[in-house]
């Protein structure tokens, strides 16, 4: 990752929903030069837990953050799977829902992208930091937890999770975020569940949170002893069958692949 640039000395006053769809819009992958939109869109569906916060913030900063009304919140992580895999994992999309029902439908999309490493950013409404409502509307309310929502739920299928309970803990956590998605052997569905008070709440924020970064996405080179065996197989095999996976695909590598192949047909 690069560092920033800018001013370092100042602060904008913005709310955490605001600040968040600011910083993701600054965020960038590269690798062999060119460079890709780290988050090129949001998808969502509104209702309690999100609109107040993520939709009014998707209004305002819609010249910068592009917005994919969706039906269901399972046809939408779904196509941002899609997309992720489309683009070679050097960009993704971020999906928004309410609390209840809508989290929890990205559970199986979530579950898909990450087993499959494919990086999907998670923004499910969540309950009041501020107190336990009793009852929130489709609220989980758990006998013997007062702290567990239904997002939770998504804590096993995601590479990362986080609830941002106030502001200032974005800062860390959006960049945590950040870089799980870059990293080809972390990444995977991200979640940041965002308590609906917490959406909405102002705060003074570095003006260097929301200045470009660029994170290359890394090709790590594979161990030469691991390669020099498999290069061994392959020669002392009377009928070699190469099963290369999306590893392959991911890091633009289909010629090489092609190359190896063709000299020992």
């Amino acid at each position: 990752m690069t560092e920033p640039s800018g001013p370092t000395a100042s602060t904008v006053r913005l709310t955490v929903a605001q600040a968040l769809v600011r910083f993701l819009a600054a965020q960038h992958t590269e690798r062999d030069g060119v460079r890709h939109r780290l988050i090129a869109g949001m998808w969502g569906v509104f209702g309690h837990g999100n609109v107040a916060g993520i939709g009014q913030a998707l209004v305002e900063h819609a010249d910068v953050m592009p917005y994919h009304q969706g039906r269901n919140e399972q046809a939408m992580v779904h196509a941002a799977v899609g997309y992720a895999r489309q683009s070679g994992r050097l960009s993704a999309q971020a999906v928004t829902t309410s609390i209840g029902p809508g989290a929890t439908n990205l559970v199986t999309g979530a579950a898909l992208a990450t087993i499959n490493r494919l990086p999907v950013l998670l923004l499910p409404g969540d309950y009041f930091a501020a107190h336990v409502a009793d009852p929130l509307l489709q609220q989980l309310e758990h006998p013997s937890a007062g702290d567990v929502s239904v997002n939770d739920t998504l804590r096993p299928v995601s590479r990362y999770f986080d609830r941002i309970t106030r502001p200032e803990a974005l800062i860390g956590s959006a960049l945590d975020a950040m870089r799980v998605l870059t990293d080809p052997a972390e990444t995977g569905a991200v979640t940041l569940a965002l308590p609906q008070d917490v959406q909405a709440e102002s705060h003074d924020w570095p003006v260097e949170f929301f200045a470009e970064r660029v994170w290359r996405v890394r090709r790590p080179a594979p161990d030469p002893a691991e390669l020099a065996d498999a290069a061994a197989a392959i020669r002392r095999a009377a009928r070699p069958l190469i099963v290369a996976g999306g590893g392959v695909r991911h890091s633009a590598a289909e010629d090489a692949q092609e190359g190896a192949g063709g000299r020992h047909r």
